[in-house]
């Protein structure tokens, strides 16, 4: 895998992880490539100096519960994020987010709840949506 440091056109900084050196040529060229925070498709590398492996950052090599408890907490970020800065409109979600992308309701970040065939509607008329990862458990629910 090849990580790399990538920056939207808006600044944001975020990394990406590709299997070979040009599968982020291929990916960008064809538009594949967005700013997870902005949705920006104008991503560019930026200038990172190369990982040497030592010694030690062998040992350190994630295992897959390492990977997971990452993930979790990348997501958790996401989710807090969004919960924090976004409006909560609840079942209204699909037509909120239909009224925003017509231009009938002010642009800004919504989220709610939406029915499968909601969501599928709105894809297939392309507004942009995309799944809340889920909350993390409560203390109280966790053995």
């Amino acid at each position: 895998m090849i990580r790399y440091a990538l920056v939207c056109d808006q600044g944001h900084e975020f990394e990406g992880w590709f299997s070979a050196s040009g599968d982020y040529d291929g990916q960008a060229a064809s538009g594949l490539l967005c700013c997870p925070i902005c949705a920006s498709a104008a991503v560019r590398k930026q200038i990172m100096a190369p990982a040497i492996a030592s010694t030690a950052s062998r040992a350190a090599v994630a295992t897959p519960a390492k990977m997971q408890a990452m993930m979790m907490e990348a997501m958790g970020r996401v989710r807090r994020h969004v919960e924090n800065n976004f409006d909560y409109v609840g079942d209204a979600f699909a037509a909120e987010a239909r009224s925003i992308h017509e231009g009938r309701s002010e642009e800004r970040g919504i989220y709610g709840e939406a029915s499968s065939v909601e969501v599928k509607a709105l894809v297939a008329d392309g507004v942009p949506v995309a799944p809340l990862p889920p909350a993390s458990p409560k203390r109280t629910e966790v053995n």
